[in-house]
């Protein structure tokens, strides 16, 4: 499986695997289902959202390592 990066686009890792779902939002980032998504990179909707890029893909891809 794919890493994630922090320049993926939201809506293409919520494709990749639908199980990151919960990690998005733990995160604190509860716009997934909003038009950004689909057209926003993980890092600008982190910084937007006040959010520590680093931790939430550090956070994924252990989630998709373990699978």
């Amino acid at each position: 499986m794919a890493k994630v990066t922090k320049d993926m686009i939201i809506s293409d890792v919520l494709n990749m695997d639908k199980g990151t779902v919960p990690i998005f939002l733990e995160s604190g980032m509860h716009c997934l289902g909003c038009p950004s998504s689909s057209g926003e990179s993980i890092e600008d909707a982190c910084a937007i959202h006040g959010i520590d890029a680093d931790q939430l893909i550090d956070n994924l891809n252990k989630y998709l390592e373990n699978k």
